[in-house]
């Protein structure tokens, strides 16, 4: 049933993208615990356990049986050129039937924010979920003031879609998101927000 779980894996022009082993357990950890107060603003609060080895072993199984079951894609981003760690990027909710739909949420550690790493993996993910899985529309959705998350997804081609209340509990709080949406045959022309 897990076999599918090694197919999985993009490239782009940097980076390699791939499910978390249990290898990457001291990198994972050291990067997200480097870069917790660069992520904390913009993602639902940390467990107690989170950096954790068991809540890590607990990831590496959950991002196994996701891609087994065809239901989320997680995928760390690699760095090729030394193998290094930068964040991730999941595809989830993958929706079949009339839907054809999938979401994507992401989070890049703090020293390699801005360079572009993200773009590649959204687009690498994003050109998959189109050519690959048959998906028709990947929505997204930030924080309204989070204006480097909203120019990175309009540059991937996500448009403005309108806002959700309360959409998710980020930092303790239920906060509201824009929405955006990629769309594989898009005709709506350029982004209004």
């Amino acid at each position: 049933m897990l076999r599918g779980r090694r197919k999985i894996r993009l490239e782009t022009e940097r980076l390699t993208l791939r499910p978390p082993q249990h290898a990457d357990f001291h990198a994972w950890t050291g990067l997200r615990r480097d870069s917790a107060d660069f992520l904390k603003p913009w993602e639902p609060t940390w467990s107690e356990d989170h950096l954790t080895r068991k809540a890590f072993t607990n990831r590496v199984y959950w991002a196994q049986r996701a891609i087994a079951s065809g239901s989320e894609i997680p995928l760390f981003l690699i760095r090729r050129q030394d193998q290094c760690l930068l964040g991730a990027i999941t595809l989830s909710n993958i929706r079949r039937g009339p839907a054809q739909a999938g979401t994507t949420g992401y989070w890049i550690g703090q020293p390699y924010a801005r360079q572009g790493y993200m773009r590649e993996a959204i687009r690498a993910v994003v050109h998959h979920a189109f050519h690959v899985l048959d998906l028709s529309r990947i929505e997204a959705g930030c924080l309204p003031e989070n204006t480097p998350s909203r120019s990175l997804l309009e540059s991937c081609g996500y448009k403005y879609e309108g806002v959700a209340q309360s959409y998710l509990q980020i930092n303790g709080r239920w906060r509201n998101h824009v929405l955006y949406a990629n769309l594989r045959s898009d005709r709506r022309g350029r982004s209004e927000t």
